[in-house]
């Protein structure tokens, strides 16, 4: 009995059946494909836009947007571009001109600068801080007295009135007498009744302050001396 063996298949032929069973099924497997029919009442006729002015849109009551007259500015213009600044007009000669920070409108209140009476006598105080005495004594205006080494000369005595409050003033020059005989000055300045310490003389033995200024001249003038 003869064995089957089986018959060699080139490979190139094999490649080619499997091709045709390829194509033979393609060719029964075939889909073929057609447009799809539009829906009913629609027009398959592509939409053509108008060639003159488009209508204007309807508008519902109330709706209607309020244009400004011509020749006004648009809305917010006026920040964006500001007017011309207005022409600043120079007040007239001898007008008086408003002070700056104030309208024209408000009142401008001036205190009056305080009064001052002058007197013609001038009452100190001078201490001997040796003996600690206290002595008053009274000077005429421009006139000059001692007490112990110094010289005492006021140069003008003011008060205020009495609706003011009080505030005594007096220009007064002091002079020193030193061993030899000279007159050295030691103050010249303002002297203040109600705040003897502001301005006082500074001296090792003796000190002068203003008391008060008197509207009368002294009794008795007296050019030298200790009082």
């Amino acid at each position: 009995m003869k064995k089957f063996r089986p018959a060699f298949v080139p490979a190139a032929v094999l490649v080619l059946l499997m091709a045709d069973a390829a194509g033979a099924a393609r060719a029964q497997y075939t889909i073929q494909s057609a447009p799809l029919a539009p829906p009913a009442g629609m027009s398959t006729t592509p939409a053509v836009p108008p060639s003159g002015p488009l209508p204007p849109a309807p508008q519902t009551p109330g709706s209607a947007r309020q244009l400004p007259p011509p020749g006004s500015p648009r809305p917010g213009a006026r920040d964006a571009f500001p007017g011309p600044a207005p022409a600043v007009v120079p007040p007239a000669a001898g007008t008086a001109s408003p002070p700056t920070g104030t309208d024209e409108g408000d009142m401008v209140v001036v205190q009056p600068p305080a009064e001052k009476i002058p007197n013609p006598t001038a009452v100190y105080a001078g201490l001997d801080k040796i003996t600690g005495r206290i002595t008053s004594f009274e000077v005429k205006i421009g006139e000059t007295v001692q007490f112990g080494a110094l010289q005492v000369t006021p140069r003008a005595c003011y008060t205020r009135p009495p609706t003011e409050p009080t505030n005594t003033t007096s220009f007064t020059e002091v002079n020193e007498i030193t061993l030899k005989g000279e007159a050295k000055r030691i103050f010249t300045g303002w002297m203040f009744a109600s705040s003897p310490g502001l301005h006082g003389v500074e001296h090792p033995i003796f000190d002068v302050w203003l008391t008060t200024c008197k509207a009368a001249p002294p009794a008795t003038a007296k050019s030298a001396g200790q009082q």
